[in-house]
């Protein structure tokens, strides 16, 4: 596997962990001022700007249409693991049949 392809899934892990603890900690702590001078915001702000330069470290090696394609589906895939098994929450068949035909259209979008 070469470089840029390893580099945008890191980033994809990077960018797929600052949303779950966006979720996680919004949900226990909620929408309010305080929320955001907290450790969680810092700690969330910093994944998020290491994932930003990954993002970019790709932009310049891999096509555009391809780069986005590539992270679509996995974040599509990443989301949905993690809010199985982590956030306990489950979709209806018919929403996982969806997150697969999306996956699906992404990958073939990304390998064209």
């Amino acid at each position: 596997m070469n470089q840029p392809l390893l580099i945008l899934i890191g980033t994809q892990l990077l960018f797929s962990t600052s949303d779950f603890m966006g979720r996680w900690y919004m949900s226990k702590l909620g929408f309010h001022a305080s929320s955001f001078f907290s450790w969680w915001f810092v700690a969330y702000f910093l994944v998020r700007t290491l994932a930003m330069f990954g993002m970019l470290y790709v932009f310049s090696h891999i096509q555009l249409g391809r780069t986005m394609a590539l992270f679509g589906a996995s974040s599509i895939l990443l989301a949905n693991v993690l809010g199985l098994l982590v956030l306990r929450e489950v979709l209806s068949p018919t929403a996982y049949a969806g997150a697969s035909l999306a996956i699906i259209a992404f990958l073939i979008l990304a390998w064209r």
